[in-house]
């Protein structure tokens, strides 16, 4: 499955006018960067001298990031602790000029954030700071009254779930009544093993160990993955669902019967950390800005093979995925 150089541009050149709602975990990636040259001599650890310290945008903002830096549109809903992270995180989506009405604070709930240390190119230790409790019916009606609100100038919203308490079947089901009658793709990136609660959604993005521990079974090869792929379009009526299996490429499934092998095009795969969130990204961008699934799903391919080529969670700009298509 390939795509015309004329018609994905046709497609990316509708980007700046195509907006994609992200609703989801919201985090912050923390690195803190050091040198070791000892080990303690309190505990047989290695002591790490911190040379810098960066916040990047993580979870579903990470998401938002990829819509964004490719020229989209992008929303965001969620929720975030009355702390000096949740701040940050406002402040740097304000600087962005991205629409911060959907984000909201729960008090005595932290933002989720995930730091590494990394010393000498290698993770040290990650420690992470979160509440995994669901977050509370005040929120939920909140964040289904955001989508209400700004409903008719979505093209796509993108339900990505880290499993850190937002998404739950009261919010999908309020996310689904809200926009009821109006075309908007509605895809989700799964991150729960039990796929009912995601059924009647437009898109699921498993990669293969998601998709596997969904069905309760191990794919050997690549018919198992196709009946695979079929049940779980069929078990959970989804339109669509595309599975992705790393430098093996993706499998497109669809409702009427067609099944699509997309080969990843990556030369050298560095880092696939954040390339879901890439792919689900641009694909739900590329629907929003009018592309079939085929094509949403071949120009998404492009942009994973990008991230892929980068170190840490990486995201794609317009003219880079220019070059490669």
């Amino acid at each position: 499955m390939n795509i015309s150089k004329k018609r994905a541009l046709e497609i990316m050149g509708r980007f700046s006018e195509s907006k994609v709602l992200v609703v989801g975990d919201i985090m912050v990636d923390q690195f803190i960067w050091g040198k070791v040259s000892r080990i303690s001599p309190e505990a047989p650890v290695p002591v790490v001298r911190v040379t810098d310290e960066n916040l990047l945008l993580g979870g579903c903002a990470n998401v938002l990031n990829n819509i964004y830096s490719i020229g989209g549109k992008p929303a965001v809903a969620g929720v975030i602790g009355s702390d000096d992270m949740g701040k940050w995180l406002k402040e740097e989506l304000e600087r962005m000029k991205i629409d911060t009405e959907g984000i909201f604070v729960e008090t005595g709930r932290p933002t989720s954030v995930k730091t590494r240390v990394i010393a000498h190119n290698q993770q040290v230790v990650r420690f992470d700071r979160e509440n995994k409790k669901p977050i509370t019916a005040n929120s939920i009606g909140k964040i289904i009254e955001y989508v209400k609100s700004i409903k008719d100038d979505l093209g796509a919203i993108i339900i990505s779930d880290y499993k850190k308490g937002v998404i739950f079947k009261k919010l999908i089901e309020g996310i689904k009544e809200a926009i009821s009658g109006q075309d908007i793709f509605l895809c989700v990136d799964p991150k729960q093993n039990k796929f009912s609660l995601y059924r009647g959604c437009d898109l699921v993005t498993p990669n293969q160990q998601e998709a596997e521990r969904a069905l309760g079974v191990e794919f050997e090869n690549e018919d198992d993955i196709i009946k695979g792929g079929k049940k779980l379009l069929t078990s959970y009526d989804f339109k669509t669902v595309l599975i992705t299996r790393g430098e093996d490429g993706m499998m497109l499934f669809e409702k009427n019967g067609d099944v699509t092998p997309i080969t990843a095009l990556a030369k050298e795969v560095f880092d696939v950390t954040g390339a879901g969130d890439t792919v689900i990204g641009i694909l739900a961008l590329s629907m929003a800005a009018g592309a079939t699934l085929k094509e949403a799903a071949v120009i998404a391919n492009h942009a994973a093979s990008i991230v892929v080529g980068k170190v840490g969670t990486a995201k794609v700009s317009q003219e880079e995925l220019k070059r490669v298509i």
